[in-house]
Order: C-alpha cells, then structure tokens, then sequence
C-alpha cells in the first residue's frame, strides 16, 4: 500500500485552488452559455455575455474569474486504513497548500481573510485558515472537495427553523427575493434539509459540489421526490423574474442541488446558500502514487463570443463630470467611463465616517467632491498589469455609508454590483447622486479597462485602502437614476410579468 505524502497533499491543494481561480467547469460553462441563447432581457443577456467573455479570458490567461478569490472550504474523507508519510497535521497540509496558491508568484490570488472577526479584523494575508470539514471513511485514499466561496454570495446564506407542517418552498419563494443580486445570479442553490441547523447548513454547502444537470432530470423526468422538488423550486425562482444581475431577465437560477438527512419530529431546519456566477469547485482522491492531476477544460465549450460595449452607450468623461451630468443619465442606460475615479469599500468607509465624527482632515490628496468612487478590492497586479482582476463588490454593504458621504464628501456617484437598499436610494435622490452597476464575476473583463492605479489612502488596509484608478470605456449601467429609480425593482417587476406568458421549457438552461 503506498504512503500519501505531505507533499502531494499541499500541492495538490494548491494546484486545485489555482485552477479553480480561472477555469469555469464545462457544466457550468453549457449551462450558462444556455442561458445566454435563450435570453430575451437585453440587460441581462449583456451581463451574461460579459460573464462568458471573461470566463473565456480567465482560462487563456490564467487569471482569476472574480476579484474575491474566496475563503476556502474544504470536505476531506480520508481512509481508515490510509498511510502516510508526513509530520503535518491534515489541516495544516491544507493550509499550507491555500499560502502556497494564494501566493502564486503568476496568479496571485487575493487574501480576503481576516482573524479577530469581532474586532479588529487583521488580514491573515495568504488566505488561511480554511474551513475544513473531516470524514473517516473506509479505504486507503484521500479525498478533497474543495471550494472557494466569496463574500457576495455567501452572505445571502439563509436558515430557518419551519414547522414540519410548513412548505419549503414557500419560504424559498420569500428568501430569494430578499437575498438581492449580491450573489451575482446567475448561479445555483445549495438546499440541505434535515439533520439539525449546523448539519443543515454543511448540507446546502457540501450539494454545490454536485454537477448541473436539472436539464437531463426535465428531459427524463424526476426518478424521486427530491428531483421533482428540484424542479418545482427552479421554475418558480425563475418564475419571479430576477434574472442575470437582479436586472430582470429569464434565468435567475442554473441548477438547484439538495441534500437532507433524518431530523427530530419536531423540526424541519432548511438551508439555502446561493452559488455565484464565479462558481468555483473541484475535488480529487490521492492514493499514494503522487500529486493529483486536473485536466484544463477544452477551449472550444465556450461560445465564440466577445465583448464590445453598446453603440448606444453614452461616454462618459469622469475628470469634468458635474451634477448636471448626473442628473441626465436615465435608468438602464449604459455608460463608459473614461478618467479618474476613486475607489473604496467597507473599512475605508468606515475609516472615513471616523475622521468625518471627528472632526478631522482626509489624508492629504483625497478628494472626493465631484467624484465618483468604485466599491471594489482588487487582486494584485501580475506581469505589467495595471491591477489585477478588479469586479465590484456589493454595494448594500456601503448603504449605511452613503447619506454621510454625499452629504459631507461632494462626492455625486458610486459604483457597485447589485441593488441598493431603500436608505442609501433615498439619500441617492435626496443629492440627486447616481449609483452605476458594474457586472459582478466579470472582474478580469473589467479590469482591462483600468490603465493606472495608485494608492491615495489607508495603504495598511491592502486590498481595502483607497486607490485612483485611470479608465478608459469601463462599462456600467444606471441602476439608480438621481430620482431615485432603480432597476432592480423595475426590471424584475416587467420580467416577471412577462415570464407569465411564456411555457416552462422555453426557460430550460
């Protein structure tokens, strides 16, 4: 019997995060690009190609799909009879593989977490530690299914304690809704059912390792009650009209995967945990014989698409950009932004919101008066680029924020992905500002449109401190107009209504 190897374990980890930085699985790939064909919502089938595209360009240039490279999750089931040859601990091995990739000298991934999570909040900065999940099981081998999950999506994360005479999906049909586009759909939810509320919640995220295959279970039919369920949860999601980015549109959902388990007569925990449009999953079993091989995608599953901006688009110079300006875009325009913008997120806002309490002066050269800021926290730049990969973040987590920067600031928009909630649309049109929504797990597409960066701000904050970016044609579109109207509520609403009219296997991804 052969000895794994420490390692085999760390490289293997580390090769498998790299991966699954920059290749999209062909499952998703043929679902999504399904999706794009049937599409008849022009914003959403915008956002989806833009999704495509830079899912294609991720693959050729070995750069990550997303901005937020995620915490990583790992589900290891290893042998009872397994030998070894190492001194590290299993988890230590695993965690030495995410530094290893996180750190990648050509594909530096991004580190996004931070220890103390109740105060102060220092990044670790390689990544570590993992979430790991252990199995004993009978064999000689190990597995490892690993994840990395970003922020976006994983906030959505939902649990609920129903009654056993409650409907599941009900309350499905309530959560989604309230969940936003913050977890960039289009994308896959993971249901566990049963067990208790961890043991819930583990099964929701363990069932989005499972492939994509609803389209094969509508072509045959469902062989049991879970696939049926399946079925009828993804055709009412989508029935509610989200779609792409929350902009309104025919696919809000790829796939719908469940798990359950055996629970207590007097409960009924679900878990719902959205899946992002920058999925990313892969597992292998090592036995002893080396480091595990992942085979690159074949190039040709993905459309033959690109990406040009809409001839209707509407330059924009951000360098003498005035209220008057702002005040003219129309809801669901699209935009290129050319010139100098300024970016922050959650601890900049929070930073500056502490010097505004204060009293107290920005830090020299930051100014944010007729300016607009990019919610965003880049991936370090590698080989001459400019930035790395640079999507946006979501925006509500900036809305407690926002009715003190417009007021204290001068600053006139801001830019993000997904809706914004009724405080922050309220200050919007209040200052008659504008917000503008950049496609969320479309980074590195966007990040082409960034020709400098610098620091201006709050260097210690890394991936969060405050930057000048100069772009030239960076695309967005009005999803907040300086009346306060937004298109995550008017798009969904109209698809909605539309989706009425239109036969369940028209919707088949």
């Amino acid at each position: 019997m052969a000895a794994i190897k420490q390692e085999d374990v760390i490289q293997s980890v580390a090769d498998a995060l790299q991966y699954i930085s920059y290749y999209h699985s062909p499952d998703f790939i043929r679902a999504m690009s399904a999706a794009y064909e049937i599409e008849e919502s022009p914003a959403a089938k915008d956002a989806i190609k833009q999704i495509l595209v830079n899912s294609r360009m991720c693959a050729e240039g070995h750069r990550p799909i997303c901005q937020d490279t995620g915490i990583v999750t790992v589900f290891a089931k290893v042998g009872m009879n397994a030998r070894w040859e190492a001194e590290m601990s299993l988890a230590d091995m695993i965690n030495e593989g995410v530094r290893r990739a996180y750190n990648h000298p050509d594909n530096k991934l991004r580190a996004s977490i931070v220890a103390d999570p109740a105060f102060d909040r220092k990044n670790t900065r390689d990544n570590t530690p993992a979430v790991i999940h252990m199995e004993v099981v009978p064999g000689d081998t190990l597995e490892l299914a690993l994840a990395a999950k970003g922020g976006g999506s994983e906030n959505k994360a939902a649990l609920t304690m129903l009654n056993p005479s409650d409907s599941i999906v009900d309350w499905l049909l309530e959560t989604v809704p309230e969940m936003g586009a913050g977890w960039c759909p289009p994308g896959m939810l993971g249901i566990g059912i049963g067990g208790t509320a961890e043991k819930a919640m583990v099964m929701a995220k363990e069932s989005l390792f499972d492939p994509i295959d609803i389209h094969e279970i509508r072509a045959r039919g469902p062989a049991n009650k879970i696939e049926a369920l399946r079925l009828e949860i993804l055709d009412k999601i989508n029935a509610l009209g989200i779609g792409a980015q929350g902009l309104g549109g025919l696919t809000t959902v790829l796939d719908v995967k469940i798990k359950d388990y055996p629970t207590h007569a007097a409960s009924l925990p679900v878990a719902v945990i959205p899946n992002c449009a920058a999925t990313r999953h892969t597992h292998f079993v090592l036995d002893g014989t080396g480091p595990a091989k992942l085979e690159p995608p074949p190039l040709d599953i993905w459309p033959a698409l690109t990406y040009e901006a809409s001839p209707e688009s509407r330059r924009v110079n951000l360098d003498a950009l005035t209220r008057e300006d702002v005040a003219s875009w129309r809801p669901g325009e699209r935009l290129l932004l050319s010139g100098k913008m300024l970016t922050g997120r959650d601890a900049a806002h929070k930073r500056l919101s502490q010097l505004i309490e204060a009293g107290k002066p920005f830090p020299e050269g930051l100014d944010f008066k007729n300016r607009v800021i990019y919610y965003v926290g880049p991936v370090d730049p590698v080989k001459g680029e400019a930035v790395g990969p640079a999507g946006p973040t979501t925006a509500t987590r900036m809305d407690k924020f926002t009715r003190m920067m417009l007021e204290k600031t001068g600053l006139i928009a801001m830019v993000g992905k997904a809706e914004r909630g009724p405080e922050a649309i309220a200050a919007i049109k209040q200052h008659r500002a504008a917000y503008l929504m950049a496609v969320g797990g479309a980074a590195y597409l966007v990040s082409k449109a960034i020709r400098s960066s610098r620091v201006v701000a709050f260097a210690d904050l890394g991936m969060e401190a405050i930057y000048e970016f100069e772009v030239k044609d960076m695309p967005v579109t009005v999803a907040v107009d300086s009346n306060g109207v937004s298109v995550h509520d008017t798009g969904p609403a109209e698809w909605r209504g539309r989706i009425r009219d239109i036969p369940v296997t028209v919707r088949d991804v």
